[in-house]
């Protein structure tokens, strides 16, 4: 694996010329998605940006140009109609001024009248390497270019770690204002939420205090990607709790979890009606960003990196590493969140083919399982051994997945058994299968479990125990993979 210098992860990408022979060398890798985001080159993380706006989605990635490595942060602009189609825009946001000049990071956008106005976190570091991390505006113009704003909208507050970022603009209609949730650190090592508030977009904010969540008070070391929605008027708080380890989840110290309660913007209190829940409970899963302006107050629709802030992946090999999940819409039921793929993504189904144990690179599965316990092997060779393994424990409800059988394994140390609980009995799952991705959603959105695999030319076949029935799909592309820079 290559050894990155700082000078090498963190230059300026002068020219797009300048990383044309990288996509040109790994464009035609077999890893490459067919209907997941992915990046144009390098290294794509956290979703940032999404937003609707005049009947256009917009999406961000972040992006390091240079290969798979964290180095300096791009935003990589994407756009679709239906959430399915997607087509590469070029660089949304570059580290080009004093307040981000060592990247971009992560931050989200706002549909406002005729304009699309994004907030990021600008990343500063001076001459000793010290971060001053700055809250940062830019607004789409009639092109479809990204024009930053002059100055930033506000900087950092010295009573908490340099490590505040991930700006979340909402709008409170009751309040009459908007409200900036950044994710943040107190000075004693606690994860936390710090809350800004506005009559406008552009200007006037002001500190409004940290957010409170009883019995979360130490739950973590930094608190990412803060997201407030209300979802059939039931408030939801999804983040992303790092620095920690929780039960059930192996050594992984990064991990996206949700509260389901109330929120008080007079207290700036949002009160747990229960326990956090995982949002997904799977090993490659984070940073998920939910879509504004939707315009829909009974369901939220979520995107999600396919990866871990420190994980490793084998596309590293081939200078990129990255994917988006698919788009989700969420609701809630029972207390809980329900998450189902978009209806859309149906429409790129080719014919059924037979379901004779073959596995296309990508797919889609509908599986339907007997009452009692049954095992679903995929990416098996083709005598059934091996592969990603699935185990359902119908007295336990609870669904194991195992991937230590595959060729390429990765992330040991991490975990590479999970389980997926559930509430109710396991019936159906639907499973989507692109090149190096897969997705299971289980009981119609109660639970979904999101893991990269990367199958070997000997692992694409699929076992499963009698009486469980599967229907498979080949998938269409549906991003394209061009070199917009």
């Amino acid at each position: 694996m290559k050894e990155w210098t700082r000078e090498e992860r963190y230059r300026v990408l002068q020219s797009a010329e300048e990383i044309r022979p990288l996509y040109e060398s790994i464009r035609n890798s077999v890893y490459r998605q067919r209907y997941h985001v992915q990046p144009v080159t390098g290294l794509s993380s956290d979703p940032n940006g999404f937003a609707l706006h005049k009947g256009t989605w917009h999406l961000c990635y972040q992006w390091c140009p240079w290969g798979a490595v964290h180095g300096l942060k791009y935003w990589y602009h994407v756009t679709s109609p239906d959430l399915v189609h997607w087509q590469n825009a070029g660089i949304g946001l570059k580290p080009d001024c004093f307040y981000d000049n060592r990247g971009t990071h992560s931050g989200s956008a706002i549909s406002q009248g005729d304009d699309l106005v994004f907030f990021y976190t600008g990343n500063h570091r001076d001459d000793d390497w010290v971060r001053t991390p700055y809250t940062c505006a830019a607004v789409l113009d009639a092109e479809g270019k990204l024009q930053k704003l002059p100055e930033p909208l506000f900087g950092p507050r010295d009573d908490h770690s340099e490590h505040q970022r991930d700006p979340k603009v909402v709008w409170n209609a009751e309040k009459r204002k908007y409200y900036i949730f950044i994710g943040a650190q107190t000075l004693d090592l606690r994860g936390c939420v710090l809350i800004y508030e506005s009559e406008e977009l552009l200007k006037g904010w002001r500190f409004a205090g940290e957010l409170k969540v009883p019995g979360y008070e130490r739950f973590g070391g930094m608190w990412e990607c803060p997201y407030i929605v209300n979802i059939s008027g039931r408030d939801v708080l999804i983040f992303s709790p790092q620095y920690t380890k929780l039960p059930g989840r192996g050594n992984s110290t990064n991990h996206n979890v949700y509260l389901i309660g109330r929120m008080d913007y007079d207290t700036l209190t949002f009160t747990p009606e229960g326990d956090y829940h995982h949002l997904d409970y799977g090993f490659d899963f984070y940073a998920a960003q939910g879509a504004a302006s939707i315009g829909d107050p009974d369901r939220a629709i979520l995107i999600a990196w396919i990866g871990l802030p420190d994980n490793h992946y084998p596309t590293q090999e081939e200078d990129w590493e990255g994917t988006l999940s698919l788009p989700r819409e969420l609701r809630v039921r029972g207390g809980k969140l329900v998450q189902t793929p978009i209806p859309a993504v149906e429409s790129l189904r080719e014919a059924e083919i037979p379901a004779d144990g073959a596995l296309p690179a990508a797919c889609e599965l509908e599986v339907t399982a007997p009452e009692g316990d049954f095992a679903l092997n995929l990416f098996t060779k083709a005598d059934g051994t091996g592969g990603l393994r699935l185990r359902y424990d119908s007295a336990a409800r609870v669904c194991t997945v195992d991937r230590t059988g595959m060729d390429r394994r990765f992330n040991e140390s991490v975990g590479e058994v999970l389980d997926m609980p559930l509430e109710a009995p396991l019936r159906k799952l639907r499973v989507f299968i692109d090149r190096c991705s897969t997705e299971i959603f289980a009981n119609d959105g109660e639970a979904t479990f999101t893991t990269r695999t990367y199958p070997t030319e000997r692992e694409f076949h699929y076992a499963a125990s009698d009486d469980v029935r599967v229907r498979v799909w080949p998938m269409r592309a549906s991003v394209t993979d061009e070199f917009v820079i």
